[in-house]
């Protein structure tokens, strides 16, 4: 047995090696789109008080409220039916008033959409709760990469809402 241990060593299953080799680099530039979202409000009218007796058209107890008939409304936005008159109840005693009244936002005779021009928003319907991104403006654009993998990315007049990213991945895989 002795005689055959090393002849085991010289009867061996050849090797194989898988070996992976990849370099990748990525270069990107990108910007905002411009966008607005505009919502109107609408009217609302509120009254309350302590120690106070609302009249309205003649009636007590009665409050002024939003016409909401054709004849009523005015653009998208409603008038008030009557005016309301407070009288003290209890005289000589405490008494507070409070009316609120918003106006809704009125829609314009000629609506105007908002265009976009070289990633600007020049105009835009103001409403009540109005949100608008103007975008960006890439400019222009260098990328370069030099012999040793040095990439370099300029950018010149760009606006806000650019951005630039690069990356570089080598890897090496042995199995």
């Amino acid at each position: 047995m002795k005689k055959l241990f090393p002849f085991i060593f010289l009867v061996t299953s050849p090797c194989y090696a898988e070996i992976t080799h990849s370099l990748q680099n990525i270069v990107s530039v990108s910007t905002l789109g411009a966008q607005s979202t505009a919502t109107r409000i609408g009217s609302t009218f509120s009254s309350q008080g302590t120690n106070v007796t609302p009249t309205a058209n003649d009636t007590a107890n009665l409050i002024g409220t939003l016409d909401l008939s054709d004849d009523g409304i005015s653009n998208g936005v409603p008038t008030i039916d009557y005016d309301t008159s407070y009288s003290v109840t209890d005289a000589g005693s405490a008494y507070s008033v409070s009316e609120t009244y918003l106006e809704a936002d009125s829609i314009p005779t000629s609506f105007l959409g908002t265009t976009v021009t070289n990633g600007v928003v020049p105009s835009l319907p103001i409403f009540g709760d109005t949100t608008t991104v103007s975008g960006g403006d890439i400019g222009s654009t260098a990328i370069t990469m030099d012999s040793g993998g040095a990439m370099t990315v300029t950018l010149t007049d760009a606006g806000a809402g650019v951005t630039a990213q690069m990356s570089s991945t080598i890897k090496l895989e042995i199995d």
